[in-house]
């Protein structure tokens, strides 16, 4: 299978099966002489962790990460760098529960990609959907870790803002509080409303969609590369590629649409180092390259495919059946999505970090570093 890996100077492999033996990334590109820590890979692993609540999957999967290539001791340290060479990342499977898929071998998921890969490949690993499942981000956040080492100023922060229908309240928006409650949220009081609702889809034997922002400040400008170069282009192909991913958007997204002329161009004033801009409507990014105002994108999940109401579908015979899925699930994969989308930010903002030092000589835009 092709098609497992992502970026140009910061180049980032991830292979493993979501029922196999272990998951894990390939890490290539990173600048030698970075300190690295599996305690501060951990950290970000542990976010993304499943088991942690009753909103998300049962799966207890400790996700201890090993480094198996890639670093070296430091001699000035005693702690670890990174060489130049490539980092390997291995993450082991030790709560593989495969019998719960044994009914549905046979059967197509309706709105997963079941249907999609055995037609493809000719081959489906039904265990948790193989490939397909969204235990491969795993390995992503292991790497966004690395990404984030090469990019240490850059500041990125994710929060879940909506769930099914139920919107934060922008201004509630807090970053202090997204790590004190289960959903990642930044507006506090959204949770005892998300928790009554996903108590609810749950006992339907249904899921909830939801939508992530992430956020990366301190981004210099100058960052990314016109036409088929954008950073806006490679952020949304990386968001979309996480699981269950339809829609992304940058800045004032779809919602531009809406906007006059008047109403969206983000004005600029004259600062101490270069243009502040009074408004943030395209999301950081103009003609594909940083302006030096935060990096906004929103990322769109759909609700999770595995469900226990019955649901009418095909085998693989092609014969009508009904299918429902056993097993442990989030009711919405959304939730677990704010570390990954993170991770993701990092990963192509320290791809475009080398690509512009690479081009030009130089970490920001002219006058404005």
């Amino acid at each position: 299978m092709s098609h497992n890996s992502f970026g140009h100077l910061f180049r980032v492999t991830t292979w493993g099966e979501s029922h196999g033996e272990a998951i894990g990334a390939v890490v290539d590109g990173c600048p030698p002489g970075i300190a690295v820590s599996l305690s501060t890979i951990q950290a970000h692993m542990d976010r993304r962790r499943p088991g942690q609540s009753r909103f998300t999957t049962q799966r207890r999967e400790a996700d201890k990460v090993r480094i198996l290539s890639g670093v070296f001791e430091d001699e000035n340290t005693g702690g670890s760098v990174t060489t130049g060479t490539p980092i390997s990342l291995l993450i082991e499977n030790t709560d593989q529960r495969s019998k719960d898929y044994s009914e549905i071998k046979d059967k197509y998921r309706p709105s997963h990609a079941d249907f999609t890969y055995h037609q493809k490949y000719g081959v489906r690993d039904y265990r948790g959907g193989g490939r397909a499942s969204a235990r491969e981000t795993a390995a992503r956040v292991a790497a966004g870790a690395i990404a984030r080492l090469v990019i240490p100023k850059v500041v990125i922060r994710a929060s879940l803002v909506q769930i099914g229908p139920h919107k934060i309240d922008y201004d509630r928006f807090d970053w202090d509080q997204v790590d004190k409650n289960p959903f990642f949220c930044a507006d506090a009081a959204s949770v005892p409303k998300w928790e009554s609702f996903l108590d609810s889809v749950r006992k339907q034997g249904s899921s909830a969609g939801a939508i992530i922002e992430v956020v990366a400040e301190h981004v210099p400008v100058g960052w990314g590369a016109p036409i088929y170069g954008k950073l806006s282009a490679d952020l949304a192909a990386a968001m979309m590629s996480i699981n269950a991913v339809k829609g992304v958007e940058i800045g004032a997204g779809m919602g531009s649409a809406e906007l006059g002329g008047v109403e969206n161009a983000d004005e600029m004033r004259a600062g101490n180092t270069g243009p502040d801009f009074t408004s943030n409507n395209a999301g950081g990014i103009l003609g594909g390259i940083t302006n030096g105002d935060p990096v906004v994108v929103r990322f769109a999940v759909k609700p999770t495919s595995s469900i226990t109401t019955p649901r009418q579908s095909v085998t693989t015979a092609n014969r009508d059946t009904e299918i429902v899925t056993k097993g442990r699930h989030d009711p919405c994969v959304g939730i677990r999505a704010v570390p990954i989308g993170e991770a993701m930010m990092a990963c192509v903002l320290a791809d475009h970090f080398l690509r512009h030092r690479a081009q030009t000589g130089r970490e920001a835009g002219i006058g404005f570093s």
